[in-house]
Formats: C-alpha cells, structure tokens, sequence
C-alpha cells in the first residue's frame, strides 16, 4: 500500500490502459474483493479528481479540465468509466455507495453508455440504505429535463430498492431510505419546475411501513406547498393525504393546525389525531392510580407509593390533558360548521340573502302579508312593482 503514494497526480492514457490490465488480471486470479476495491477506490481518485471525496480535489479537476479541450476531457473520462465498470467486483457492498454515487454522476455528466449507466445504478440500489443526501444530489444533465436535479434518477433508484426481495426482510435499511427520501424531497421540493406527479410517486415509493414518524414528509410537503402556491384544492389533497397525522409529532401536529397552506380537511385529521392520542394518555394515566387484576378483583400495582406532591400534579396533569381533549373537540366542532355553512353557500350558489332585505320567499300561490310574493321574482324593483299594483287596488276598493 505504501506504492499508492509514489503516483503522480497527472497520468497519461497509457497508464489508465495499464491500470486498467493489471487490475482485470487481479480480478481473474480471483483476489479478495476487498483488496479490489481499496485499489479502484484510491486509484480512480487520483485519476479522475471528480471521485474523490474532498471538494479541494474536485476543484483540482476543474483546473485540469481547463487546460484542455471538453471533447478530449470528456473521452478521456467516458473512456475510463466504461473501463472501471467492467472490473468492479460482482459482491454486492464490495464498493462504497457514496463512491458509486460519484461515480454515476461523472457518468452522467460525459455521457456514459447506457448500459453502464444501468449497472451503476443497479450497484447503487444494492446498498441505497449506505447513501448520503449530498452524493445523492445529482445535477441533471439531460436536456430535455427542467428540474435542477436529476428527478427520474433517484425514483428509478428508491423503486428499484423497494423491489427488492432482501428489503422485505431488513425494516431498519428502509427506514433509513424512507428518512433519506424525505430529506431529498425537501431539497428538491423548493425546485418549482417540479411536477406533482413526480413529487407524488417518490414520496409513496416506499412501503407505508417504511416511515416510523412522518414529520421528514412533512417538512417536505410544506416545502412544496411554499414553493409551488398555484396549486389547486384538489391537488393540495392529493398532496396531504400522502401524510399519517397519526406519525407526527406534537411539534409538527401543532405546526400543521396552524398551517394556512394546508386543506381545512387536512387540518381537521390531524387535530382529530391529536384528541385521539390525548384522549389514550388519559386512560392510560388514570389506569396508573389502580390496577385490577383479571378476576376483577381491585389490586395496586406494587412498588413505592405515591406522594402526596406527586399525586397531585399527576392529577392536575390529567386535568390539563381532559382541558385539552375538550379544546380539540370544540375546534373541531367548530371546524366542522364552517365547512357545512361553505358547502351549504356552495349548493345555494350565491352568497347574497333576500331574507336580510325583510322579504320572505314563500310557494308559488301563496300570500305574504296580503301581497303575492312569489318564489320566481328576480330582483326587488319587480317586488317594488308588485306591491304599488296591490296598494293601488286596495285604494280602489275603499273609493268605491
């Protein structure tokens, strides 16, 4: 290993070509895929700064870039990837994900073959659950794309990683791909060329197990919602139904009851939430003071008693947690009013009332006050006009 060292920083093809040779003759003679690995890692870094992990080495490679043409440059480049894809060792976490990650976006960038591009990203879904939220970040280079990032890649990489048969049976390597999910949603969701169908699909690409708490979700939703404010009703549900106010916590339940962004229903689900988990603490509180045992038969739990002091703010505790339930409750009431009285404004389909100008919309026949008043007038000058003509026949009538 101390040979790695004596490289020079600035190496010709023939030494790529010779790189290239000697480590597929490694590879024949079946060495370990570790000892494989370590030396693609190293080498290639130094050969192609874009691989390395420091951002100073990355900048080396712009400079080097400059001094010569893009199209030599990006050759070069291609040719070298091409080549280090065909020697990666076939063990499934032989290479680092964050390596292969780096390694897919150069591919990206000078436009890789797409077979070797598929390969990369059949590597990087192995181990999708050992990737960082910045190696993930990977510029889009397409043309014909309008997000900043590249969208497509990371749903083809998180469905890829849910279709696979060992995720089914490790829970904790999709959590941690459902927190990363949430994490680049949130970044990307401030891109407002993003489609809500794409946002949509990576968000629920992952198995509703996946997520333990949904407050990463979100945080990403409401990222949307800021960055995207045209958006219909209908795809504001669409939106917030993605998210279990049963999984948020009480930072981000009390956030989003405050939340103006969000559907009046939505904000309803996660207050009725809240009363429901409040509503459990209670019962679960009160079942602390006494215990009973199957037969019925009223027993403590054993240990310690309580204090004095402790009971009483165990009591007060539960009196503030019942204030709370019948807080909600009233909201929500409330809530649900205003939602009948808009839907009623709705079916009327006008906001304007006779009945606040004094008149009274009776049946076609019938009589208001000795005038006939029907259902079917249209505005208060034929109502003027009905009652001159009655005035004007009573005043006939006392005359003769």
């Amino acid at each position: 290993m101390q040979n790695m060292e004596l490289l020079p920083e600035f190496v010709t093809s023939s030494d790529m070509d010779y790189f290239i040779n000697t480590l597929s003759d490694i590879k024949v003679k079946e060495a370990k895929p570790d000892l494989i690995a370590s030396t693609i890692t190293h080498y290639a870094s130094k050969w192609l700064p874009e691989l390395a992990e420091d951002e100073a080495d990355r900048a080396v490679a712009r400079v080097d870039d400059s001094q010569e043409s893009v199209t030599a440059s990006w050759t070069k480049k291609r040719f070298f990837i091409q080549a280090l894809v065909g020697i990666l060792p076939p063990q499934k976490d032989s290479i680092p994900c964050n390596f292969l990650l780096r390694l897919l976006r150069v591919a990206n960038m000078v436009h890789v073959g797409l077979g070797y591009r598929a390969e990369l990203e059949k590597r990087v879904s192995w181990q999708l659950d050992q990737a960082s939220l910045k190696e993930l970040m990977i510029p889009s280079f397409s043309h014909t794309s309008t997000t900043l990032l590249d969208f497509e890649l990371v749903l083809r990489l998180v469905k890829r990683f849910a279709n696979m048969e060992d995720v089914a049976r490790s829970g904790a390597a999709v959590m941690k791909v459902a927190k990363l999910v949430d994490s680049y949603l949130a970044e990307a969701a401030v891109d407002s060329h993003l489609l809500l169908p794409d946002f949509v699909d990576l968000a629920s690409a992952l198995p509703s197990h996946a997520r333990s708490s949904d407050d990463g979700l979100y945080r990403a939703i409401d990222t949307y919602l800021k960055a995207h404010p045209s958006l219909s009703k209908q795809e504001r549900k669409t939106l917030c139904s993605l998210i279990d106010s049963r999984k948020l916590s009480q930072e981000a339940a009390l956030h989003a009851a405050q939340n103006e962004r969000l559907p009046v229903r939505a904000v309803i689900q996660v207050l009725l939430s809240e009363q429901t988990k409040l509503i459990k603490h209670v019962d679960w509180s009160g079942s602390l003071s006494g215990a009973r045992s199957p037969a019925g038969v009223g027993l403590e739990l054993p240990g310690r008693c309580f204090s004095k002091r402790e009971t009483t703010v165990q009591q007060m505790e539960i009196k503030r947690l019942k204030e709370d339930v019948l807080r909600l409750q009233s909201q929500c009431m409330a809530m649900e009013r205003q939602i009948e009285k808009l839907v009623e404004k709705k079916r009327s389909g006008s906001y304007f009332s006779w009945k606040k100008l004094g008149f009274k919309a009776n049946r076609v026949g019938e009589v208001d006050g000795g005038n006939d008043v029907a259902v079917g007038l249209k505005s208060p000058l034929e109502i003027k006009t009905r009652l001159l003509r009655g005035r004007n026949s009573n005043r006939r009538k006392s005359m003769s």
